[in-house]
């Protein structure tokens, strides 16, 4: 596409503060008629609220919008649908208990003496639908339909509604290749037709095939915007993840080598749709560290590996036994701990007292009909309290009413008091101070020198390669490289994941 094509969409100086926090501070956006544009970035780069200020889902703070060069300011998404950008995001935003023609016409139906014209609608949605090459039933419910018809149908609408700026936000993470093929050739012929597109995914093969220029947001902060074809893939990943690639940590002395036979095996494990079938062996008092940018199928191997999301195939052996963990209780029974991402929504019980979160693991092995005693409850909470260095007036405050860091060292504490086999962390440094960071990262240290096996996830590269014995790298959910001694470096991380070569480790 030649530089000099005229703009559709431009933003300058966006800036946009919660609560004194800054989400964007003065990203430049500039979206061409007939482009696809990626937008990408890690956890917490802003990606989502830049869409929702271009939008009219949040009021920007500062900078300016222009539309085929006017000035524009949508006070809402309706507003910002009437100028000409229509969104479509990951979970289809319409109705699938009403039909087809229904939801692309929603709100606006042709109606004469206020009844709506369901012929001509019927009709209209017909022409409307063949334009993407899919010859349905507009009397169906849209339920009925795979979700790849329902992004199109959703495309469609948003296409018909706006017709200027198309955002698409995680499209594809829900299809499989053959519908990914599907909805990458409506994106061509659209953009053919002049629409400007916003793509937002953490694929990087798919950002490769379809996007013209590729912008990349760390931070709340514009990292740059490169023509795709132009850019390395080593260089995207060390502008998505803030790594130069000259810039090398070695491996740190004191991180454990793999030793003995494996204590756990999975074996062609995995979930159809959601990761590709791996093979991971753990040692006693192995640390083994799963890399990869977001959406890469860390948390998801994590939930795989917990049985939180059940798996369609493989085998887990542990000690040599084959066993069966297809569910949190399941893994719990046999020795397994997890800490996730997300500790306030999927760790903590907010209304909860500290110690009622650390004996909540405990509690769930024994069964509820064999309450643990309070005097054993509060002797437990307070070792714990003391061992960990968690920062509270008392075992019985809220824990929503910690900080972060010491709402993840109860979380911690929790899966301590079980005593567990492995316990696998999904980024158990992310948000907290530096000091509660330092403790945590010498208590993985620590367990590891104890024979806990242990399974990280971190964003931190330096973190992974400081105590790690073995790196794990994961691509577009599939498990693809393992880095073991003198190649454990940041740099030998970005690489594997920007690597194009063929999967050594995946199935």
């Amino acid at each position: 596409m030649p530089d000099g094509q005229e703009s559709a969409l431009v933003a300058t100086g966006i800036s946009k503060h919660f609560l004194g926090s800054k989400a964007l501070d003065g990203v430049d956006f500039d979206l061409r008629r007939g482009e696809v544009h990626a937008l990408l970035g890690e956890n917490g780069a802003g990606k989502s609220t830049l869409v929702k200020c271009l939008t009219g889902a949040y009021r920007r703070d500062a900078g300016s919008l222009r539309l085929d060069g006017e000035a524009i300011d949508p006070r809402d998404t309706f507003e910002a649908q009437k100028l000409g950008i229509g969104t479509v995001y990951q979970e289809v935003n319409l109705l699938p208990n009403l039909t087809v023609s229904e939801n692309l016409f929603l709100g606006r139906q042709p109606r004469r003496f206020g009844l709506t014209l369901g012929r001509r609608m019927k009709r209209q949605s017909r022409s409307l639908l063949a334009q993407y090459g899919l010859d349905i039933d507009p009397a169906a419910p849209l339920g009925q339909f795979p979700v790849a018809v329902q992004q199109v149908v959703a495309i469609a609408r948003a296409v018909d509604l706006s017709g200027k700026v198309l955002i698409l936000d995680e499209p594809t993470a829900s299809l499989d290749t053959h519908e990914v093929d599907l909805l990458f050739r409506i994106v061509g012929e659209l953009s053919a037709r002049g629409l400007g597109i916003v793509f937002i995914t953490h694929f990087l093969e798919q950002v490769y095939r379809i996007s013209d220029r590729i912008t990349v947001l760390r931070n709340g902060r514009l990292v740059g915007t490169r023509d795709t074809a132009a850019l390395e893939r080593r260089d995207l990943v060390a502008m998505m993840l803030g790594r130069e690639l000259g810039e090398e940590t070695g491996h740190a002395v004191g991180a454990r080598p793999r030793s003995g036979a494996p204590r756990f095996r999975f074996k062609g494990v995995g979930r159809r749709g959601h990761l590709a079938p791996f093979d991971l062996d753990i040692a006693e008092g192995e640390v083994v560290g799963l890399a990869g940018l977001l959406g890469s199928g860390r948390t998801e191997t994590a939930e795989v590996m917990f049985g939180w999301k059940p798996t369609d195939s493989g085998t887990v052996e542990i000690d040599g036994r084959a066993m069966s963990l297809n569910s949190p209780p399941a893994a719990i029974a046999e020795g397994f701990g997890f800490c996730p991402e997300d500790r306030k929504t999927d760790g903590i019980i907010g209304d909860l007292s500290v110690r009622e979160n650390i004996v909540l693991a405990l509690q769930a092995r024994r069964g509820w009909t064999r309450p643990i005693p309070r005097a054993e409850q509060n002797a437990l909470a307070d070792r714990y309290i003391r061992a960990l260095d968690i920062r509270t007036d008392g075992r019985e405050k809220p824990i929503k009413l910690l900080s972060g860091g010491n709402q993840q060292k109860a979380i911690l504490a929790r899966w301590l008091a079980i005593a567990p086999r492995l316990l696998i962390l999904d980024e158990p440094t992310r948000g907290i101070d530096v000091g509660a960071h330092a403790e945590i990262i010498k208590l993985i240290r620590n367990l590891c020198e104890d024979g806990m096996s242990l399974a990280v996830i971190s964003s931190e590269l330096d973190e992974l390669v400081a105590y790690s014995s073995r790196i794990r790298v994961l691509r577009d959910r599939r498990h693809v490289g393992e880095l073991t001694g003198e190649e454990m470096t940041t740099e030998g991380i970005v690489a594997a994941i920007a690597s194009t070569t063929e999967p050594e480790v995946a199935r």
